[in-house]
């Protein structure tokens, strides 16, 4: 509930507060913020929170069909322009052409193997950021646990590059 730290951003009834970089038609659907398109040139979209955040606890339901390309940027060190280089990407991409660092791992800093696969379910990630240490948990199974400092704070993103995403929820606890 309310009180305990959690701030609810996504949830069955509202898409949230955001602010949108590049265009895709993002939407509420029978309970889930859903995109499944481009709506303007070739580049993803990101939905960026209005806050930053440095330490925190994060819990995301999300449902990815087979071809999705998404994930979730933490601690970006900008808002007007998202990329795995300047944040973190927990990705969720399960036929990325190399899945070293696909679904489950943190784009060129923490690889995963096997890759786990997202696509055609409801899927949980709990990402928590403390300090240097980032640890991903997909569908109750640690996928990631490293050392990293390149970037210390910042807003989170949601992305929508292609496939089918939706969010049924997203909640941060600072």
């Amino acid at each position: 509930g309310q009180g305990d730290g959690w701030v609810t951003l996504v949830d069955g009834t509202r898409m949230g507060d955001w602010t949108e970089v590049g265009k895709a038609n993002w939407a509420m659907k029978d309970g889930a913020l859903v995109a499944d398109k481009i709506t303007e040139g070739k580049d993803p979209s990101y939905l960026v929170s209005k806050e930053s955040y440095k330490d925190f606890e994060m819990k995301v339901e999300f449902w990815a069909d087979d071809d999705a390309n998404s994930g979730i940027f933490i601690r970006c060190d900008q808002s007007a322009k998202i990329d795995a280089k300047i944040c973190y990407e927990v990705n969720i991409f399960d036929k990325r052409p190399d899945p070293t660092y696909g679904t489950g791992a943190i784009v060129d800093v923490a690889k995963v193997d096997p890759m786990p696969k997202a696509g055609g379910k409801w899927n949980t990630y709990e990402i928590t950021a403390k300090g240097s240490q980032l640890v991903v948990v997909l569908n109750g199974q640690k996928t990631v646990d490293v050392q990293d400092s390149k970037h210390a704070s910042g807003p989170f993103a949601l992305q929508y590059g292609s496939g089918v995403i939706k969010w049924r929820k997203v909640a941060i606890k600072p």
